[in-house]
């Protein structure tokens, strides 16, 4: 509840159109929606320029779909990010113009328009087994009003498929590198490139790949000074910090 909307309240109150206790709860909940399984945070959006994003992995189709009912009383745009396509159609129930995104595993609703920067962020792949994270990071920053430039399978096995893109890649303002197996990608494209490398490691790879640990080491270790790293087959997070960087002015 921002100040104008806190003002109207009190007037409302004073001139006794509204209760106190029904004040009261307004205000209540302009901070957070108790629905008893969640507390949904009514004021990230004013903290962080961002919505509450739904997480859906370990939550049931039902509870997913009372949050976004909740959600839709708000306003505001919508991502649940690892949905399976029985939650979207749970969700579906209370919302038929939720979209779904199989490879990402995520729905979106679109309530109000975001301004989109002029710079675009570029979301690049080692691999074709990567897309799914790399999906995941894609929509999110186009959910937060980003352009994003997709460019799939140009991993260091065959790396002269990289060099057809570089300019592509060179010509964003911030680059999201999604990679498996070994993780070598995000310093091959951060001793390339002057813009912030954000390298996202997968839990694609054989057993010693360890489920995406020996590439968050590599990328750890990186030796390209450009790269920062979030963490396993975290896309959404990568889309965040690459929305932020491509908004600053």
């Amino acid at each position: 509840m921002n100040g104008n909307e806190l003002k109207n309240l009190l007037r409302l109150v004073r001139e006794s159109a509204l209760g106190v206790e029904e004040a009261a709860d307004l205000i209540r909940e302009s901070s957070y929606k108790n629905l008893g399984f969640a507390r949904i945070d009514n004021q990230r959006g004013q903290r962080l320029g961002r919505p509450e994003v739904l997480f859906c992995q370990g939550k049931t189709a039902g509870q997913v779909r009372d949050i976004v009912n909740y959600m839709l009383t708000r306003g505001t745009n919508i991502l649940a990010t690892r949905a399976t396509r029985e939650i979207f159609q749970e969700v579906s129930k209370v919302c038929l113009d939720a979209e779904y995104n199989e490879a990402a595993a995520t729905i979106t609703v679109k309530r109000i328009n975001v301004d989109v920067p002029d710079g675009y962020i570029a979301v690049v792949t080692a691999g074709t087994s990567d897309i799914p994270v790399a999906e995941e990071a894609a929509v999110t920053a186009e959910f937060l009003g980003n352009r994003v430039e997709r460019i799939i399978d140009v991993g260091v096995a065959g790396i002269h498929r990289l060099f057809d893109t570089i300019e592509t890649i060179r010509s964003a303002r911030v680059v999201i590198v999604v990679a498996g197996m070994e993780g070598a990608l995000p310093s091959v494209v951060g001793g390339l490139v002057d813009k912030p490398v954000i390298a996202v490691p997968t839990s694609v790879g054989y057993g010693a790949s360890f489920g995406g640990v020996a590439a968050l080491l590599a990328m750890l270790n990186s030796c390209s000074g450009g790269v920062a790293v979030v963490n396993i087959d975290n896309g959404f997070g990568a889309g965040c910090v690459a929305s932020a960087i491509n908004r600053l002015k």
